[in-house]
């Protein structure tokens, strides 16, 4: 069986949880990878087949998406010609971690493509939603990478097909204690920000992972370190609690090694606000921002000795199992060529930017 493989490259959650998901399926059959994206600052440390630029999402420096710069790499023609060249009739399998070129080079080609991911729980009509419903975010995410058949991981089996979260193996297998500093992983935030802010808690030893250094630096009593996959476990499972953003995977090993949490979603990201809507259902505390307000709170949640307890199997070779069962039981069926209209890179751009004037590339 020939298997391809495709994961976002925008944040570094879908390429750790890569890691664990590629030898299941390389016991499945001949596997390629694919991934597009520029925002993720970890390896996965397979070779990959198809590496491309895709549709990334840019972390600003506020706390949020920089829509602006989000925009201007979309590059809707480059795009195109990415899922155009892209010749998925090759696999018996497509399987997309979120992954737009894949899935809508099966969308065009009229191939079934199954998702693998967190965003797929997050768009099951079972899974929580903040209050304030923004529609538009919720459009994005399902238009993204659109596929026929989900599986999806969240922070509780919300349906059928919903998974807990996919505990990397060296989370797992790690020896946890707790030596006395907090560790933190705010992408969307400048460090300056979270300088003026943490160098307001005194007495306590921070420990930040930055996008924006490249390299290790400390101010008083808080450091500042490089992204490292390995620098940061070790940080995560000896610390005494965890501020992060509301992604997925961060929160998910979080809980599972029984840190103290508290969470920043970020703005103008839809799937973080729904994270944030599951995590305050388990009693995870929830910031709207890093400024001064968010002092007192921080404050109180040192002063807490809060600590939530979860269970997250390790069912990801299931999980795997029951995908490749489907795709067989299914496999006679032909798909019609379902490209709901994307003829051409007007109509691309359309669908994809549809409240944002169009880009000349």
């Amino acid at each position: 069986m020939k298997i391809l493989y495709a994961i976002q490259g925008t944040g570094n959650g879908h390429i750790s949880r890569a890691r664990d998901i590629v030898p299941l399926l390389q016991e499945k059959g001949e596997l390629d990878l694919l991934i597009s994206g520029t925002e993720a600052d970890v390896s996965l440390g397979y070779p990959v087949k198809f590496i491309m630029k895709g549709l990334s999402f840019v972390f600003g420096k506020d706390g949020g998406v920089d829509l602006m710069a989000t925009y201007k790499k979309a590059k809707t023609k480059r795009f195109y010609k990415e899922l155009r060249s892209l010749d998925v009739h090759q696999y018996d399998i497509v399987i997309s971690d979120f992954e737009p070129v894949s899935a809508w080079a099966c969308r065009l080609q009229g191939k079934r493509c199954y998702a693998l991911s967190h965003q797929s729980a997050v768009l099951n009509k079972k899974a929580p939603v903040p209050n304030s419903l923004d529609l538009v975010g919720r459009w994005i995410l399902k238009n993204y990478a659109p596929t026929d058949v989900r599986f999806g991981f969240h922070f509780a089996p919300y349906d059928e097909n919903i998974y807990t979260p996919l505990i990397r193996k060296e989370i797992r297998d790690a020896e946890v204690s707790r030596s006395g500093h907090y560790t933190v992983y705010l992408p969307s935030y400048s460090d300056k920000k979270i300088l003026r802010i943490l160098g307001a808690l005194k007495d306590v030893e921070w420990q930040v992972y930055s996008k924006h250094t490249k390299n290790a630096y400390k101010k008083d009593h808080v450091s500042v370190f490089p992204i490292s996959n390995r620098s940061f476990v070790e940080s995560m499972v000896s610390s005494e609690g965890i501020i992060c953003g509301a992604g997925f995977e961060a929160p998910a090993e979080a809980l599972f090694l029984g840190k103290k949490l508290i969470v920043v979603p970020m703005k103008n990201q839809y799937e973080q606000q729904c994270n944030a809507t599951s995590l305050a259902q388990l009693g995870v505390p929830i910031l709207k921002k890093i400024n001064v307000s968010a002092i007192k709170k921080i404050h109180a949640w040192l002063d807490s000795d809060q600590r939530i307890i979860v269970d997250f199997p390790n069912c990801t070779a299931a999980i795997i199992d029951e995908l490749f069962q489907i795709h067989e039981r299914s496999s006679g069926e032909d798909l019609q060529t379902r490209n709901h209209g994307v003829q051409s890179l007007k109509q691309l751009r359309k669908i994809l930017f549809r409240n944002t004037p169009v880009q000349n590339d």
